[in-house]
This record gives structure tokens, C-alpha cells and sequence, in this order.
């Protein structure tokens, strides 16, 4: 079976943020993106959890899988967002089965 180079890049951030971030990305030519909620973890201001937390507060993560040419225009989309507010975004490389989709 072939194999399709992409990039798959995830990108966690305040939960509140998430509707700013999936407008930026698809103002952005992202055709899609899935959003995953964040449990808790932990990092430079220590362990925290979304247990006992009213609302939509908490962290999410976004998930794309992109085409890798598409990854600097995701990029800038995502870092107008992220970088005022908690986020962290990684970027790795993926192969994908059905290029056509992505």
C-alpha cells in the first residue's frame, strides 16, 4: 500500500480559545481538524486537571493532518492565536493512505 508524506499538527490550548483557533484555521484553507478534550497534565506552572472545573474551562487539543506544503500557512493561522494565550503547538511527520483527502 502506498504511503503519503504529511505533517500532523497538534495544537493544545485554554479551551475557551477553541472556536478562535478552528475560525483561524479555516480562514486559513484548513479543511479539517479534529478536537480532542484534555484531561489535565502537566508543565512550567505545575500539575493541573480539569476535575472540579465549571464550564468550558480546561485545555483542548486540535488535531491536523496537512499536506506538508500547507504547513507554514497553518502555522502562521494558528500562532496569531496561540501566542497570547497558555497553548502549546507540535508539529511531526506522518504518512497518510488516502493523500487525496488531505
Amino acid at each position: 500500500m502506498q504511503m503519503h508524506p504529511a505533517k500532523r499538527v497538534e495544537i493544545t490550548i485554554e479551551a475557551p480559545m477553541e472556536a478562535r483557533l478552528t475560525e483561524a484555521l479555516t480562514e486559513a484553507g484548513v479543511t479539517g481538524f479534529t478536537i480532542l478534550p484534555v484531561l489535565g497534565g502537566s508543565g512550567r506552572s505545575g500539575q493541573w486537571s480539569r476535575e472540579g472545573q465549571v464550564g468550558r474551562s480546561g485545555m483542548v487539543s486540535v488535531v491536523c493532518i496537512i499536506r506538508p506544503d500547507r504547513l507554514d500557512t497553518l502555522l502562521d493561522a494558528a500562532f496569531a492565536v496561540v501566542q497570547r494565550h497558555i497553548g502549546v503547538v507540535s508539529v511531526t511527520d506522518a504518512h497518510v493512505l488516502r493523500a487525496e483527502r488531505f
